[in-house]
């Protein structure tokens, strides 16, 4: 349960800092926790594929981040026109 809640935070500043990276808007907090939980996930694929692994809150954080930038222009280049 803890490493849940843990995720949670993690995926939500995660989510924070990819939607000030990447300049989108970050007045949705439901939306910066979905977008940094999704991003977890692709991070730790794009990780996987390049056989880089995370250890700790730090690492997952960080592949957070990319993964959740990537989401974010994935939407933008597909989903928004």
């Amino acid at each position: 349960m803890l490493h849940i809640l843990i995720s949670l935070v993690v995926g939500a500043v995660a989510g924070y800092i990819a939607s000030q990276l990447m300049k989108a808007d970050s007045s949705n907090i439901v939306f910066n926790l979905l977008l940094g939980i999704v991003g977890g996930i692709v991070g730790g694929l794009v990780g996987g594929l390049l056989q880089i692994g995370s250890t700790g809150w730090l690492g997952d954080l960080i592949f957070s981040v990319i993964g959740a930038c990537i989401v974010i222009w994935g939407y933008r280049k597909f989903i928004k026109k």
